[in-house]
């Protein structure tokens, strides 16, 4: 009796577990219904994409893409531009700077020359006087010599070449005292000149370029 007993349940158990026909018909139609909700989907999807495309259409896409490329290229163009508006700008100020400077330079130059002309001219100046008084202290009967001649040649060259370099005396005898051209040293009586006025020159004054060289020394009526 227990032998029969364990055989039919051990018959029971394998009828359990083996799927009879009809289960094995469920779950085909069960998975065929599944692929059939995908491929559904699927297809839904596709429709979906083609009807965004449809919308663009070939001519929206196009202009997308133009508007897009122009976007980026006028972005490029504008940081070009403000580049080279920079790199004028430095340039402009550098050509500025350079002006200044040599505008300077050329001024500190003529201030230079204009130093060491007047300072040679201020050494030359002591030989023209003693010059002219040689040229005074000779005797009416020595001055048609040779010796005469040669030194008043000499005089009036020098001078001529002072007149070049815009080297000029100052007018002295007879003109109203200037204090910025005479230096008055004494002060005299006279009959022939007003009060206030050169009576006389005791050293010639020059002027080089329209500035005083070296005052005139004189003596001017009381």
């Amino acid at each position: 009796m227990e032998e029969r007993k364990e055989d039919l349940q051990e018959k029971m158990t394998v009828e359990d577990t083996e799927e009879t026909p009809a289960q094995d018909a469920v779950a085909d139609d069960a998975d065929n219904a599944e692929n059939d909700a995908d491929e559904a989907d699927e297809a839904n999807a596709d429709e979906v994409s083609e009807s965004e495309e449809e919308q663009d259409g070939p001519g929206d896409k196009a202009d997308k893409k133009f508007f897009k490329k122009k976007a980026k290229a006028d972005k490029k163009q504008d940081a070009l531009k403000e580049k080279v508006d920079e790199l004028e700008d430095k340039v402009k100020r550098q050509m500025a700077e350079f002006d200044n400077f040599r505008k300077r330079t050329e001024k500190e130059k003529a201030a230079m020359f204009e130093t060491g002309a007047k300072s040679v001219i201020e050494k030359i100046l002591p030989v023209v006087d003693n010059f002219e008084r040689g040229l005074a202290t000779i005797p009416e009967e020595d001055k048609g010599s040779g010796f005469a001649n040669g030194m008043e040649m000499i005089y009036r060259q020098l001078m001529t070449e002072l007149e070049k370099m815009d080297v000029k005396p100052i007018a002295a005898v007879g003109e109203e005292f200037n204090p910025e051209f005479h230096n008055a040293v004494m002060q005299v009586e006279s009959e022939e000149y007003e009060s206030g006025v050169v009576a006389q020159e005791l050293l010639k004054g020059y002027t080089y370029r329209d500035t005083v060289v070296r005052h005139s020394m004189v003596a001017v009526v009381s």
